[in-house]
């Protein structure tokens, strides 16, 4: 059986931690930041959990990740 590929796209977007959880980026941190209050800003810049109902499509997308 051949190895299993990892989707790219997957592997720069989201994060699997040493428990096993997934995490990603959140949306609005590119531009439009002047209008922004520091205290969204700093909320915006930290990573969150994968909702329950995306984790099995991106499981199966980093299939060859291992956790770390």
């Amino acid at each position: 059986m051949p190895k299993i590929k990892s989707s790219s796209s997957a592997k720069k977007r989201f994060k699997v931690t040493a428990g096993g959880k997934l995490l990603r980026r959140r949306a609005m941190k590119s531009h439009n930041l002047t209008k922004m209050s520091p205290k969204r800003k700093r909320r915006l810049g930290k990573d969150q959990p994968v909702a329950k109902a995306n984790e099995p499509a991106l499981r199966q997308m980093l299939a060859g990740r291992k956790k770390r």
